[in-house]
């Protein structure tokens, strides 16, 4: 069983490899953002981008740094395919996972007004932000020193495989391909 996890910055393409990886290879996809959405609707708290933050904090401080990926990782064991967990925030979350076995982790990154764009696009309601929102938010989860804390930065130096996301979503997906033909000659 292969796990890649993946990190990256808003609106990079996260959305765009997991998309690839279910619909060409075939694998199962655990979401930090509908797990935490469940956990919003179970407290009866509005899900925005803002409210996903402290319940993410509140849990990991709660529990641990890896804790939201140890529940996800659990459910990924039990499925026996290969899986992607996205998305990824904290070191703690990265080190957990690479401590069990089998495991990528992939980042992606764009141009900061290509990305703002892409959200735009997707519309969704996490997203409905102006672009000095979107940098603001993006500038609180780059860098933290508390380890319950979102850290975008380091996850991506922490990553296996770094994609540049300025082009196309064949080129991506081409990308995509080759670092799995990699990870397989392994």
């Amino acid at each position: 069983m292969l796990i890649i996890g993946i990190t990256g910055t808003l609106g990079a393409g996260k959305g765009t490899i997991v998309e690839f990886l279910v619909r060409e290879k075939n694998f199962v996809h655990y979401s930090v953002r509908e797990f935490l959405t469940e956990e919003l609707n179970r407290l009866g708290v509005e899900v925005n981008r803002d409210n996903m933050v402290i319940i993410a904090n509140k849990l990991r401080k709660k529990h641990s740094p890896s804790y939201i990926v140890e529940q996800l990782f659990e459910r990924a064991s039990l499925s026996g395919n290969n899986c992607i967990i996205e998305s990824i925030r904290t070191p703690g979350e990265v080190d957990t996972l690479k401590s069990k076995g089998d495991f990528y982790l992939f980042a992606v990154d764009a141009l900061s007004k290509l990305r703002f764009s892409r959200i735009i696009l997707r519309n969704s309601a996490t997203d409905n932000v102006d672009y000095e929102t979107f940098i603001k938010n993006e500038l609180r989860e780059m860098d933290s020193l508390d380890p319950n804390k979102q850290n975008l930065k380091k996850c991506i130096s922490m990553a296996d495989f770094i994609f540049e996301n300025n082009g196309t979503i064949e080129e991506l997906n081409q990308e995509i391909e080759k670092t799995l033909n990699t990870i397989n000659k392994n």
